[in-house]
């Protein structure tokens, strides 16, 4: 891996980008093929249901949670381990409802695999959110469009014409939900958390910006590199469980709008937009945000940008051609 060293973080030496790999043994790989082959039918049968009939349905939120923990059933997300920051073990109950993401509130999400929306809907039915690192605004998507922007290539501006919006757009919009924004823009293998996109500058003032970390065991089903669906099925299926591990912090808020408009739509191409610069007092809301992100995912901030990201993709995938 030395071809990628310029690609390791220069303060940690993470490197946040490569792939982390399956080790098993002869007879590991022959139960793994069975068990790949015996759920993709299911997965494939299910999914197709679901996001063509079933996610257009008027149901309750309760319904739809259900019909998705069925889905994480399938590839054997048996078992979440879910723990609040500062909250002893077994007391999570207790907590009054403004302490953990509730309807109003946004969630930040470090942003590693498509499992990861998929557990967020079947736990707090979120709005999904697309954020950019050049733009404070940011495009909402379906639960099926978070899923896909995991594996899709590295983005550094929504494409032209896309209907644009902010937090604040959002939070009115849907008063009733939970806002989900993944703020390092694109996946990493969970080692690293990448610098946060300025949207969540936009969260109007009093409202709870919770970071959420998720993180899994074994840590094969990450997705750092776009369009690689069929290493991911494989390790997403022939498993024979898959453990989630998540936590919550604290809820923090944005304490430096300095002015920054909240709560407009536009459909406009933020590509030819100027870059908006932050103060000081920006730069410390998401300074918070990060911080709490890779403390609860013992790991580490990195200075790498989406820019680095597109550029070892180009590496890795010339390594791939030669081979």
């Amino acid at each position: 891996m030395e071809k990628f060293s310029q690609f390791r973080d220069r303060g940690s030496g993470i490197s946040p980008f490569i792939p982390v790999p399956t080790e098993t043994s002869l007879a590991s790989k022959l139960l793994h093929a069975t068990l790949f082959f015996c759920r993709l039918p299911f997965l494939l049968g299910y999914a197709t249901v679901y996001f063509l009939f079933l996610e257009y349905l008027p149901l309750p939120a309760a319904a739809r949670k259900l019909l998705l923990w069925g889905f994480m059933c399938i590839p054997g997300i048996w078992w979440v381990d879910l723990q609040m920051d500062g909250v002893r073990r077994g007391h999570l109950a207790e907590q009054p409802p403004d302490r953990i993401p509730h309807p109003g509130s946004v969630i930040a999400a470090n942003f590693t695999s498509p499992i990861d929306p998929l557990y967020l809907a079947a736990i707090f039915d979120p709005v999904f959110t697309i954020s950019y690192p050049r733009t404070r605004q940011l495009r909402q998507v379906s639960l099926l469009g978070a899923i896909l922007h995991a594996l899709s290539p590295v983005v550094l501006a929504p494409p032209p014409g896309a209907h644009l919006t902010d937090l604040g757009a959002l939070l009115a919009k849907h008063p009733g939900r939970v806002i989900a924004v993944f703020p390092e823009c694109s996946t990493t293998n969970g080692k690293g958390i990448l610098p946060p996109s300025p949207s969540l500058l936009t969260t109007p003032a009093g409202t709870h910006i919770f970071p959420v970390s998720i993180r899994y065991s074994p840590a094969d089903v990450t997705t750092p590199v776009p369009k690689r669906w069929i290493p991911f099925l494989w390790a997403f299926l022939s498993q024979p469980t898959i453990c989630v591990r998540v936590r919550i912090a604290e809820g923090t808020t944005n304490t430096a709008l300095n002015g920054v408009a909240t709560g407009v739509s536009s459909s406009v191409d933020a590509s030819a937009a100027p870059v908006q610069k932050m103060s000081a007092e920006e730069r410390a809301v998401l300074d918070r945000v990060s911080e709490a992100l890779a403390r609860l995912g013992r790991s580490r901030r990195v200075g790498l940008s989406l820019e680095d990201k597109a550029r070892f993709v180009e590496a890795w995938n010339g390594k791939t051609v030669k081979r």
